[in-house]
């Protein structure tokens, strides 16, 4: 604690230079926190998303909507506990450039639990929606962009035309769903019985099956055995899961860890360097100090350990600094991208960074601090 004085007007020798510094090593770990706090939450969001949730649906886009009548085919392969299915419809509402995406569900109670990730829905609007042939849920999100209400009917155009050759759907809200994905504020869900009823064309078909495993570590093999089953039909099926999807749009953005490794280590090396040549430029402006140092009983092992202690405070303070601004932006970024979120261990990563950060740069410094010929130091050479 004695030296703490010393070390604090050490660093403080010269403030433009230290804020300098400061701010640069800030600003680099900033920049590490959010990239790789964006990565390691991404892959925990992606490890959370359900592996036991298969997603079947059609083989090919544009392809034909699978038979109702495969579900009980579903539900007799081996692994599976359970299934349900969805359509859906695409229609706007008042203008044509007012588009509502339809969810059409089994009201079962499967989907309490189903899919949290995309919406959840309450017991209660779940009964409200069976008890209601033309009953809708709504987000709230899409009730305050065109001031819709429990209770309101509204009309959907759609080219789905019903028996009668309306195209035009009603719907009676009965109740709210809360939504988690960016873009669903324009989905309803209503009931399947009422489109399928309705519908002139692909009647007793789906847009798709939800089927549940046992085992989530044999959802890739139960996947398999799903589209072998139907691959001679005229309905075949590409069945993954929702896991599977998650990782998959993950990869389609490219090679996110290459990236996010070579942005932060070109960065890092960069700081090193700066940070290096600011030292060594420091202790030559410092010689006379620290050669008096020296003369007083200051050994060599103690004048590296001092300048590396004030190098250590100023990376692990400054890189705590960009952490924390990195920590406080996160909230906010997740409210665009629901999920992320910056893991404690990045944090720690970071602070690892910055104790890596110091000794790299104040290794050649220290060393020459430690090597000060005295009298060189004093006659100003």
């Amino acid at each position: 604690m004695k030296y703490l004085p010393l070390i604090w007007s050490g660093i403080w020798r010269k403030p433009g230079r230290t804020m300098l510094i400061l701010l640069q090593i800030a600003v680099a770990f900033g920049l590490f926190g959010v990239l790789q706090g964006m990565k390691t939450g991404m892959a925990e969001a992606v490890a959370k998303v359900r592996a036991d949730l298969l997603f079947v649906a059609p083989s090919a886009v544009g392809a034909t909507p699978l038979p109702l009548a495969d579900l009980q085919q579903l539900q007799s392969i081996r692994g599976v506990k359970a299934v349900t299915y969805a359509g859906d419809l695409g229609g706007t509402y008042q203008k044509p450039t007012q588009p509502v995406g339809v969810l059409a569900i089994e009201t079962s109670d499967l989907w309490l639990t189903l899919v949290p990730d995309i919406f959840t829905v309450s017991p209660q609007a779940l009964a409200a929606l069976r008890s209601t042939r033309t009953g809708a849920l709504i987000t709230a999100d899409i009730g305050r962009k065109y001031g819709w209400h429990i209770g309101e009917r509204i009309a959907l155009t759609t080219s789905t035309l019903q028996s009668n050759g309306s195209g035009t759907w009603f719907f009676d809200i009965v109740g709210m769903v809360t939504d988690h994905e960016p873009g669903e504020s324009g989905l309803i869900v209503t009931s399947y019985s009422y489109l399928d009823a309705a519908r002139a064309l692909d009647k007793g078909t789906v847009r798709n099956f939800y089927v549940i495993v046992s085992d989530p570590k044999q959802a890739a093999s139960i996947g398999e055995t799903i589209d072998r089953t139907f691959a001679n039909s005229p309905s075949g099926t590409r069945t993954t899961s929702l896991r599977e999807n998650a990782q998959q749009a993950m990869q389609s953005i490219g090679d996110l860890n290459f990236a996010i490794r070579s942005i932060i280590g070109a960065v890092l090396v960069a700081i090193v360097f700066s940070t290096a040549t600011m030292m060594m430029q420091t202790m030559r402006e410092r010689a006379p100090e620290l050669a008096v140092l020296k003369t007083v009983g200051f050994g060599n092992p103690a004048v590296f350990l001092l300048v590396a202690t004030e190098a250590l405070l100023v990376c692990v303070v400054a890189s705590l600094a960009g952490l924390a601004l990195a920590w406080i932006a996160f909230p906010l970024a997740g409210k665009y991208i629901p999920g992320l979120s910056m893991p404690v261990q990045v944090v720690v990563l970071g602070i690892v960074g910055a104790v890596l950060v110091a000794l790299l740069s104040v290794t050649l410094p220290g060393l020459r601090a430690a090597r000060l010929n005295v009298i060189d130091a004093l006659a100003g050479r």
